[in-house]
């Protein structure tokens, strides 16, 4: 037997809102590896993850009004949120360890 329409309309919805949740940790990482690269005060930093924050919810808003009629339903949001754990945990825990690897390694190239 197939699924019914319904069962995968929600199954897609729950992919979507974890694939947001993986774009907003990557979004996230591109403001810490800018922090990395140009250090700057709190006021600055409080100021971007305020942006951030609209941001995250904006999308997350505009997900649920776009693909479910602007019902929120907690499966979309806990979605939202596994694959913001997802990411950070896994890609950005990497990515982040390769990057001070790479840092390191210039670091000492120049040095005479």
């Amino acid at each position: 037997r197939t699924m019914s329409v319904h069962i995968r309309f929600e199954a897609w919805l729950l992919i979507l809102s974890f694939l947001s949740g993986c774009w907003l940790m990557a979004v996230y990482d591109v403001l810490r590896l800018l922090r990395l690269a140009f250090p700057h005060g709190t006021f600055l930093t409080g100021a971007e993850d305020l942006l951030y924050w609209l941001y995250a919810s904006l999308l997350t808003f505009s997900l649920l009004y776009t693909q479910n009629s602007g019902l929120v339903r907690a499966y979309v949001i806990a979605g939202v949120f596994a694959g913001m754990v997802l990411y950070n945990n896994f890609i950005s825990r990497i990515l982040f360890k390769l990057l001070k690897k790479l840092i390191k390694y210039f670091k000492m190239k120049r040095k005479p």
